[in-house]
């Protein structure tokens, strides 16, 4: 059959053209001053809406706060933030050598979180299990700040979880330093060099042949763990100083 309206040749079971939409049975029963009939057109699909750019979003995820802030709680958080601010210089001007943040009371915070990644990386292998401790203390309050983040989107709890992250990235700085000496006292009551093959980092760089740079790494960790808690300060700071915009005036 031809196409009465484009004379495309179609084979005679085609039920509409597919070059110019019109269906035969209604173009059969038109009249000549009617207007041609085409096949409907489907919807077009619906537009998907674009992600904002990295720019804006970035921004908000950080630096969101609440439309509006109770007093007390806008107070509550300006002291913990003022002690931590104040507490966190310590740890700053403190050094590898002196490990005033393996004295401190949240070294012993942090301890059962290093014994829990032993347990928990044990089936990965005795590299994973040895690693597990210091893995163990690090993913803990890295959780808690990607918690804050993203659910509870608490953006000053995230800076202080940042604050803790950083304060164990200082603490794993004298143990890392302390592989060769072995002269740290360990879980146990004995030091590395009275037990050999206890002390995690003798065994994580004499695994990786990397034993010689254990003051250069350690020394290293305690400098990110600066970096990280300055961070959190500059962070936190500036969310406060937002929601000290927002508070509630009573």
């Amino acid at each position: 059959m031809i196409c009465p309206k484009c004379q495309l040749e179609l084979p005679d079971s085609s039920a509409e053209c597919p070059r110019c939409g019109i269906v035969f049975a209604r173009w059969h029963g038109r009249t000549e001053d009617d207007p041609p009939v085409l096949a409907p057109r489907s919807a077009p699909p619906p537009a998907v809406a674009e992600k904002p750019p990295f720019s804006e979003w970035l921004p908000e995820l950080l630096f969101e706060v609440p439309a509006t802030v109770p007093p007390a709680a806008f107070a509550g958080r300006a002291l913990l933030a003022a002690f931590l601010f104040l507490w966190g210089w310590r740890f700053l001007l403190s050094s590898v050598a002196d490990n005033y943040v393996g004295s401190s009371f949240l070294h012993l915070v942090n301890l059962p979180f290093h014994e829990a990644g032993h347990v928990i990386f044990s089936p990965f292998g005795d590299f994973l299990h040895t690693l597990g401790g210091t893995l163990g203390q690090l993913l803990v309050p890295a959780v808690c700040l990607g918690a804050f983040l993203f659910y509870t989107r608490d953006t000053f709890g995230a800076a202080v979880a940042l604050w803790w992250l950083a304060e164990n990235c200082m603490d794993i700085g004298p143990y890392i330093a302390d592989a060769r000496s072995g002269e740290l006292l360990l879980l146990g009551g004995v030091t590395g060099r009275e037990a050999p093959g206890y002390h995690d980092w003798e065994n994580i760089l004499g695994t990786l042949g990397l034993l010689r740079y254990d003051q250069t790494l350690g020394a290293l960790a305690y400098g990110v763990g600066r970096l990280l808690m300055l961070a959190a300060f500059a962070w936190g700071g500036y969310v406060l100083a937002r929601q000290y915009r927002n508070r509630v005036r009573g």
